[in-house]
């Protein structure tokens, strides 16, 4: 492969984008920096070695690795003298890449190696193949950031930012599930089973995200339904208790005062007295 260098222009799509990519076969010595970037670059190392700087680090290194290149930080890059490496390129820009990059661990580790997987390096390949493209070249490029994105958050996940959606996704799913069945007399461990998760583990996911437990949501919402039709309805106290799961009018009163201060009967009357000037 002959060394070549393409840049592309960021206005045709501001979401996400090749803005640049390359190859280089470096003389001995050569150097890049110190100076900052205003895009998102990933080099990966084909042969050779040499040394990459930034944030006040000097990572040493050789075939196989790979380097991050972020906006905003000033770096400075070398080839060794005896045995210069060649490297090829990727640069992306967009409103969206640092979010798609913080799906993976490389914002903080810098630097990561693409392993066995063939499918990281292909991308670079295919790139150099896609720039020969007359028509609809940007589109073609741009199909491979998204698989080369895609690869990269599967092969260095962000264990943090996964635990993180797969805690969101937990609570969602509780609050669905009540929304639909709070009528009913559901206990937590239902909800649990129904997700097939551990009951202490959702509980915990749950109170991480909305800093109280399934059980105190479940009787808050429960009740929060309970005003709505004591306001709103007619309904005896006994078939709104009915309604909202608590078939003991009793039980449910004592529920509903602890909550609001006051019993079901005085809340309607409150809700239904007009506003006095």
């Amino acid at each position: 492969m002959k060394d070549y260098v393409f840049s592309n222009e960021f206005t045709k799509n501001i979401d996400a984008m090749i803005y640049t990519c390359g190859y280089e076969n470096c003389e001995p010595g050569h150097s890049y920096g110190p100076l900052l970037r205003n895009g998102y670059m990933i080099h990966y190392i084909l042969a050779g070695k040499g040394i990459y700087r930034t944030r006040g680090k000097e990572f040493r290194l050789h075939e196989g690795d790979a380097f991050l290149i972020c906006p905003g930080n000033v770096i400075y890059y070398e080839a060794d003298q005896k045995i210069p490496w060649i490297y090829t390129w990727i640069g992306m820009q967009g409103i969206k890449i640092k979010s798609y990059l913080e799906r993976t661990s490389l914002l903080d580790s810098l630097v990561f190696q693409y392993g066995t997987d063939p499918g990281l390096r292909s991308c670079h390949e295919r790139l150099f193949e896609a720039e020969q493209q007359a028509k609809n070249r940007d589109l073609l490029m741009n199909s491979i950031l998204y698989e080369y994105l895609f690869l990269l958050a599967n092969r260095f996940p962000n264990r943090q930012a996964v635990r993180e959606e797969n805690r969101s996704g937990y609570v969602e799913a509780v609050l669905r599930f009540i929304e639909g069945a709070y009528c009913d007399p559901i206990t937590v461990q239902e909800i649990a089973e129904h997700l097939c998760l551990n009951r202490s583990y959702l509980h915990r996911q749950f109170k991480a995200v909305m800093g109280m437990s399934i059980q105190a949501y479940l009787l808050d919402y429960r009740i929060r339904r309970a005003c709505t039709l004591l306001k709103n309805t007619d309904l005896p106290i006994h078939v709104v208790a009915r309604s909202v799961s608590y078939q003991d009018p009793l039980h449910f009163s004592k529920l509903f005062h602890q909550k609001k201060g006051i019993s079901p009967s005085e809340y309607r009357e409150r809700a239904r007295k007009p506003d006095t000037p």
